[in-house]
């Protein structure tokens, strides 16, 4: 199995160990979040907030994501330093995490929120074009992999908080939380830049060290900006987003308001969640790389706007937990694909400023969705919340039904 595996991916054990590290990284933003998305009920209980209350921890997340990503791609492109921005993308953010653990009211949480999402947005143009330009053949592959470890961190982080619940408080689960992002930070960065005799500052294997010029930045930008297909790109990841983060925020509430869910039952769900992530993600991302990004993408976000819509009509948590493991199949099997589809149409040099306008698009679009889906379950009921997602994701399908088809490693 493991000579098929290395066959289908034309790369050596050897040559992958890079993608599976900065994979564990990337695993370890996705903690942050996921530790908060399991603790947002326990705060709302707490503070006794109302559902679109709670929902303005989540839009501030998405606002300063937003903003972070106005400057993020300039950074890493300019700078090249790709390793040592993850690197603070994962201190700054678990920092974040830890102070969280000392709030007591809405004030700290949405500071420490502020410095989450700009964090969080900071890794991934510098993760993803580090990886794109390491094994520019096998992107697909290489970005799922990429995406295992988010759906790794998403889903180790909501069983291990559940768990932690059970006898903590949340504000000690926060800290207790953050303490492995501090260990994936030290032992990523130490082994993806060489030793100098004055210290860690040059980035192993980096093919690009050296940034772009200010002026040759501008005009990329500028055919970028003009470049209609990865427009198209980002407004169809856009209004996924807006359907995946509203999932992620109402989704505990649907299981322990509605549902009757403990905290370990939650966290069970939110796992099996992610399996499905886990196991559709790096088989969509190979495939693209053999049938074109179109064709995988239009299947994943038709599939997934159909079982959307059957969620707020299931009764049972057994159901509930298995569509949930089908969800995460067709939810998350597009993102490897989105993300090195990108990649496909941007220019080496500017592959962390596209990234940046990616991920800058979903944030913007996706900060309204939990004041207004909270809006609307606090005025009609959780349901009809997940109709609305649904409707998100089926745009999204429509909008990748006219995008441009492309070659498969083009």
């Amino acid at each position: 199995m493991y000579a098929n595996i290395l066959r289908v991916t034309r790369l050596d054990g050897k040559g992958q160990w890079r993608a599976f590290l900065v994979a564990g990284g990337h695993g370890s933003t996705h903690w942050i979040i996921a530790t908060f998305y399991i603790l947002v009920p326990y705060i709302r209980s707490d503070l006794e907030l109302s559902y679109a209350e709670a929902g303005v921890f989540a839009s501030v997340f998405f606002c300063s994501s937003f903003v972070a990503n106005a400057g993020s791609g300039a950074i890493v492109d300019i700078t090249g330093r790709r390793v040592f921005l993850q690197f603070l993308s994962l201190v700054i953010g678990g920092g974040a995490l830890l102070v969280l653990g000392a709030a007591e009211g809405m004030w700290l949480i949405i500071a420490m929120l502020i410095f989450i999402g700009a964090t969080n947005n900071l890794w991934h143009p510098a993760a993803i074009s580090y990886l794109s330009d390491l094994y520019p053949n096998n992107r697909g592959y290489v970005l799922s992999i990429h995406t295992l470890g988010a759906s790794l961190g998403d889903m180790i982080a909501p069983l291990v908080a559940g768990i932690l619940l059970l006898g903590m408080t949340w504000q000690m689960t926060a800290v207790v939380s953050a303490m492995p992002i501090f260990v994936m930070a030290v032992v990523l960065y130490l082994t993806l830049t060489e030793r100098r005799k004055n210290g860690f500052d040059e980035e192993r294997n980096n093919s690009r060290s050296l940034g772009i010029s200010g002026s040759d930045y501008i005009k990329g930008i500028l055919h970028l900006v003009c470049n209609v297909p990865f427009l198209g790109i980002c407004l169809m990841a856009a209004f996924r987003s807006m359907a995946q983060n509203g999932l992620l925020f109402f989704l505990p509430f649907l299981m322990l308001d509605e549902l009757g869910f403990g905290s370990l039952l939650l966290g069970l769900a939110l796992m099996a969640l992610q399996t499905g992530g886990m196991i559709a993600g790096p088989v969509a991302g190979t495939l693209s790389d053999y049938t074109g990004r179109r064709p995988v993408a239009l299947f994943s976000l038709a599939a997934t706007t159909a079982v959307i819509a059957l969620l707020s009509n299931i009764n049972t948590s057994t159901l509930f937990v298995i569509v949930l493991v089908l969800l995460g199949c067709t939810l998350f099997a597009v993102r490897p694909v989105i993300h090195s589809w990108t990649m496909d149409l941007t220019p080496r040099e500017l592959g962390g400023s596209a990234i940046s306008v990616l991920f800058a698009a979903q944030a913007g679009f996706s900060a309204a969705v939990p004041i207004l889906g909270g809006l609307v379950a606090d005025q009609w009921g959780l349901d009809k919340v997940f109709y609305g997602l649904a409707g998100c994701m089926a745009i999204a399908t429509v909008i990748v039904y006219f995008l441009p088809s492309t070659k498969p490693n083009s």
